[in-house]
């Protein structure tokens, strides 16, 4: 009887849904005046304004035949179960096996705009180099090109430079590592401080000296030691010109592994920092040390006002053919740009390494002699057995002579006339002995040859825009235009190799639990950020600012510095020595313990439901941590929330994403008797799982609790947790352990998955392998992967211990072998939860030795030899399997997700932290979990990778079936289809091209959605229990319009004052990126409405209770400002555009 009622009143919702969407379609079109013609004639305005009327009307229909989908679906849930609940309550398992859970009672939409589908199938602009055609290009041979090895013999002309003299500008730099084979600390007190002391005195002995520096975090140190004296003089030194700061950035990010929003955070903090203390914006970029460069770095220092950049190592086979075609200067251009609104004037240096002997030309043997810090009797010396020479009036002839034929050997590599040539190397010019080593010898050379008008050269000591600068004069040309017949360039320039075949592919992978903690470090601190603005926002609306801890935003600048050094190019990548990991592992511990503080601080305030209450104690913290590690190198263990007959304990859960959500969260209780309701009192259904201490023991004392929220987007919800005797919605898992089980994991699981509403089954195997390393002189390292052939399957003696845990709001397998535990698990939940599975492989590889472990997925996906990774999160990168190069060659560094795919299906591994990935056959997809390696690969750290930890790597695995036509086919689909056909026709308009896909491919929603859930976990804050009773708490839901579901908000973060980097000022930078969105695969119900709005966006809309006072669009890194918009304006983004605003909020 009272199924029989639920399903009338789900058919009468239908109905009247239904009638009611019908008379709002109608009543949308009879009162629109724009349908009012002239006189039957269709100007091709008016064509475009029916055009988009019944785009509308196809949307509203969508939206329509979703929300009705849904409903009818609950409908026919509750009706093909075949049982009834014997006692009446959800959740219940049907006849069929299957759980029938209560009706969310939510329909929602996916309402993608025709528009925002266009971007991913647009014609891309034209380019002249496209790196994968390169790949394709190149034999990758490696023949010895003489003196320079990897190159080929250069001549030239005497007289090519009669007409227009060779301008040579040498750039004495310093590369320093804020870690690598000591801390930065110790890097710090021993050479860079030093190095910054004697710049500061012998700068200023020669105006004609110059100098570039990068590091800011090594430069806000020295500043913030150095007396009045000290700044003032670098202050001058940089305002005349004689240093530049080049790239700004907190650190030299690495490009592999980085994610955006660390690359965007760390060159932010850098670039407020040298606003605040020295006025300056950083005009060119400047990346000699990190090991292959990423597409998205140029795309961040354009969208910064950079105008040009200096890249180093990159494959010496590709700088071999750029050399060859003097294309070692370009423009680089996204590969999704459909104009050239993303280009950038990009340098290559041509030959092995950025020290002295491979900067002034092609023969390190000559250059080495002109490194005069090796001058006899110094500490180094030069391994081509010829030293330098002081330069004297009896040889300054010979040795100018020598010196510019290299100049000139190496500008025959570029189409100017005009030449870089470092002068430089790492910690260099630590003593003032170096200094005037350097520019005393110099100056001498750069005399000579300036005195003989017959040389037709001048030389001079120059900054890194000094070069560019002169580049663009010689070809009349603005400030970061294109020169001339500069070829356009896209792609990237992973993998790298520096000799020989050594692939520089382990650092992808090395020192995977690091990987892992950044990442969710980096969450809390775009978490925190947000909280923290919201929260000092309403406090200063409510008047209350003074009651607030404002204080907290120093926790916030300590966590940015924090994580921003560990963007380094030998942290994240983990290649430094063990006691530098341990102290970056510090650094990172201590900024999340600060950035939980944080948050809680702001969560509390928030969720008062009467501010007067408010009260802030330090010492006595009004909620609890979700979690805590031991040490900066240990796993997190869950806070206990420990249930209590008295009363109820509070549950605060924050979702730190922009969309609402839906979702699965479990939580430690002490007790079976537990009960869960909403801030409404709502009871929800529970899952109630045994907390396992081992493979095969389990805890009486603590118990998991599961259940399913619907969350506030960006916002803070409150649940009241009971001990309760009587919970019918509570229900316990059903757990089989199997320790004798003869059949591996794989067919455990079944090898095969078929998604609920396709018929089509998709093969997948899911193996472990292992790799060796080579048994010759050359091994793997934390830099190199050098495997010894191809890997081998994972095997142990014993069969792993196999658990299965089924119920209502998940099920899961637990496979425990010797050396990693594989958790695959499937959420019961309608939206993106339930849409994907669940992965976590927990490895151990501590007594392992040379071996490397992978997890390899094997479908029958037709892939072929493509395979996708992405680039920092960012964008995606298409890639190719080639025979021709070795395995290890094969290898590139997945941040967030690679995924292959056919004509039907596309299968995407998301990640939550970086690894290498690779497609070594067709349908496979590979990554590299962890590597122990007991010996170093020659490339300067001088160990091995033997300080593993056991580390949980986690991933979502998502199929999807491409659509053939999700739109129905009802009339008005036919007739817009038929108007857009006729429109096509006019000529003006043309016939759109297709794309070609090889270049770029671009995730779902439902993918972008899976991404950020995977990498944005909702925190669980329990309310500690207070003597004086707990005040009335509600639910925080900060945004008053729903945000379009392809604009990510990347950061909302507090600006610095200038006075006090350590407190805030009234303004907040808003960080926005629209995110690019492939529409060719089938919609599904991600569990929240999902609307686009083509780019357009209210800010003054977006958030509630508080109140915009400006909005000013900025570059992304708030140096450069635009014109104050109107506060109601809307603003527009592009697909795939990032940008910054800054926002005064009160």
């Amino acid at each position: 009887m009272k199924l029989r009622k639920q399903v009338t009143v789900c058919g009468g919702a239908i109905f009247c849904v239904a009638v009611f969407s019908l008379y709002l379609m109608l009543d949308r079109v009879q009162h629109d005046p724009a349908r009012r013609q002239n006189g039957g004639n269709f100007p091709r305005s008016q064509i475009s304004v029916l055009q988009n009327r019944i785009e509308q009307l196809e949307q509203l229909l969508e939206e329509n035949h979703q929300i009705i989908s849904h409903i009818k679906d609950s409908v026919m849930e509750l009706t093909d179960t075949g049982a009834v609940s014997p006692s009446g309550h959800l959740p219940f398992r049907s006849a069929n096996g299957s759980w029938v859970l209560p009706f969310d009672g939510r329909p929602t939409f996916l309402a993608v705009k025709p528009q925002d589908c266009q971007f991913a199938v647009s014609p891309r602009a034209q380019t002249d180099v496209q790196m994968l055609d390169v790949y394709s290009l190149l034999k990758f041979d490696n023949l010895d090109g003489g003196v320079w090895k990897q190159g080929f013999d250069i001549t030239y002309e005497p007289d090519e430079w009669d007409s227009e003299p060779l301008q040579v500008f040498v750039i004495p730099h310093s590369h320093n590592d804020p870690g690598w084979v000591k801390t930065f600390d110790k890097y710090f007190t021993d050479q860079t401080q030093h190095i910054l002391n004697n710049m500061v005195v012998k700068l200023a002995e020669d105006s004609r000296r110059k100098f570039i520096w990068s590091e800011i975090s090594f430069f806000a140190k020295w500043w913030e030691t150095a007396d009045v004296y000290k700044q003032e003089a670098m202050r001058k030194l940089i305002l005349g010109g004689q240093l530049e700061i080049v790239t700004g950035g907190w650190v030299m990010t690495d490009e592999a592994n980085a994610h955006y929003f660390a690359m965007i955070d760390q060159l932010i903090e850098g670039h407020q920092w040298l606003e605040r203390n020295l006025g300056i914006t950083p005009q060119s970029g400047w990346a000699v040390d990190p090991f292959g460069h990423s597409a998205t770095m140029p795309y961040l220092l354009k969208r910064a006002n950079v105008t040009s950049m200096l890249i180093q190592r990159i494959h010496y086979s590709i700088k071999k053919h750029f050399s060859s075609t003097r294309s070692l200067e370009f423009m680089w251009r996204q590969a999704w740009d459909t104009g050239s609104s993303t280009d950038i004037f990009c340098h290559m240096m041509p030959f092995y390494s950025y020290d002295v002997p491979h900067t002034c030309g092609p023969d390190p043997k000559i250059c080495c002699q002109f490194d005069f810090k090796r001058l006899p009797g110094g500490r180094i010396n030069c391994p081509w057995k010829v030293p330098p020479k002081s330069v004297v009036e009896a040889n300054v002839a010979e040795r100018a002579q020598l010196l510019l034929d290299q100049y000139r050997k190496k500008s025959k590599l570029y189409r100017s006339k005009v030449l870089l040539v470092p002068l430089g190397d790492d910690f260099r010019y630590d003593k003032a002995l170096e200094w005037d080593q350097q520019y005393i010898n110099y100056q001498k050379l750069f005399d000579y040859m300036n005195s003989h008008p017959e040389l037709h050269v001048q030389a001079q000591f120059g900054t890194l825009t000094d070069y560019f600068n002169a580049v663009y004069k010689a070809y009349g040309v603005s400030q970061g235009s294109r020169p001339g017949d500069f070829p356009v360039l896209s792609g990237d320039f992973f993998a790298y190799a520096d000799r020989e075949d050594h692939y520089w592919t382990g650092y992808y992978t090395s020192r995977p639990f690091y990987k892992s903690l950044d990442r969710v470090i980096e969450s809390h601190l775009r978490g925190a950020e947000i909280l923290y603005s919201l929260a000092v926002a309403n406090a200063r609306h409510a008047g209350m600012e003074g009651r607030y801890p404002v204080t907290d935003y120093a926790l916030l600048v300590d966590a940015r510095r924090s994580v921003g050094l560990f963007q380094h190019h030998d942290a994240i990548t983990g290649t430094a020595k063990e006691n530098v990991v341990i102290d970056y592992g510090t650094k990172l511990l201590r900024a999340l313990i600060g950035l939980k503080r944080v948050i809680i601080n702001a969560a509390h305030f928030l969720v008062m439901k009467n501010k007067e209450f408010y009260r802030f104690y330090q010492t006595e913290p009004f909620l609890e941590t979700d979690d805590r590690r031991a040490t900066q190198d240990s796993l997190p263990q869950r806070t206990l929330i420990e249930l209590d007959p008295a009363g109820p304990r509070y549950l605060v859960l924050f979702n730190p994403i922009e969309q609402e959500r839906l979702c699965a969260v479990t939580v430690l209780v002490n007790t079976v008797r537990v009960r869960v309701l909403t801030e409404d009192g709502q009871t929800l259904p529970v899952q109630l799982s045994a907390q396992w201490s081992s493979a095969t023991q389990m805890s009486a004392e603590v118990f998991e609790a599961t259940f399913m929220v619907r969350l506030p987007a960006l916002g803070l919800a409150v649940f009241h947790l009971y001990d309760s005797a009587d919970s019918p919605m509570t229900i316990r898992s059903d757990t089989l352990l199997r320790l004798d089980s003869k059949a591996i994991l794989l067919h455990e699981l079944g090898e095969s998955v078929k998604r609920k509403d396709d018929p089509q089954e998709v093969k997948i195997q899911m193996q472990f392998m292992t790799y060796g390393t080579r048994p010759s002189k050359d091994k793997s390292g934390a830099y190199l992967f050098l495997p010894d052939g191809k890997p081998k399957p994972y095997n142990q003696k014993e069969p792993p211990a196999v658990r299965v845990v089924e119920g209502p709001l998940f099920s899961e397998v637990v496979a425990q072998y010797q050396h990693f535990q594989q958790t695959v698990r499937i959420h019961n939940v309608p939206g993106v939860d339930g849409l994907s599975v669940d992965i976590t492989i927990l490895v151990d590889i501590r007594d392992q030795t040379n071996k490397e472990l992978s997890m390899r997925l094997v479908t029958n996906i037709q892939n072929g030899d493509v395979f996708y990774t992405d680039l920092n999160g960012y964008q995606i990168q298409p890639r190719r399997f080639y025979q021709k190069l070795p395995l290890q060659g094969n290898f590139y560094p997945m941040s967030s997700q690679a995924y292959i795919q056919d004509s039907h299906h596309r299968l995407t591994l998301h990640a939550a932290q970086a690894l290498g990935v690779s497609s070594l056959d067709s349908g496979q997809l590979e990554v590299i979990m962890d590597r122990r390696l007991m010996q170093d690969d020659n490339r300067g750290l001088g160990q091995g990778l033997k300080d593993n930890k056991k580390t949980a790597n986690r991933f979502r695995l998502l199929l999807e079936r491409r659509s053939v036509d999700n739109k129905h086919d009802g009339f008005l689909a036919k007739l817009s289809s038929l108007l857009r056909y006729f429109f096509s026709q006019i000529p003006s308009g043309g016939v759109r091209e297709m794309m070609d896909s090889a270049t770029t491919s671009f995730p779902s929603m439902v993918s972008h959605a899976t991404s950020s859930l995977l990498n944005h976990d909702v925190l669980a804050l329990p309310v500690l229990p207070k003597r004086r009773g707990i005040p009335p708490l509600q639910t925080f839901a900060p945004l008053k319009s729903v945000i379009p579901c392809d604009v990510h908000l990347l950061n909302l973060r507090s600006i610095q004052t200038q006075k006090d980097p350590e407190s805030p000022s009234p303004y907040t930078a808003l960080l926005l990126h629209r995110l690019a969105t492939d529409c060719g695969f089938e919609g599904q119900n991600l569990g929240f409405n999902c609307s686009t709005t083509q780019g357009r966006l209210s800010v003054s809309d977006l958030f509630k209770n508080v109140d915009l006072q400006l909005l000013q669009p900025m570059s992304l890194t708030l140096m450069h400002s635009s014109r104050p918009l109107a506060n109601d304006s809307i603003i527009t983004l592009e697909p795939m555009e990032i940008s910054t605003f800054k926002l005064k909020l009160r």
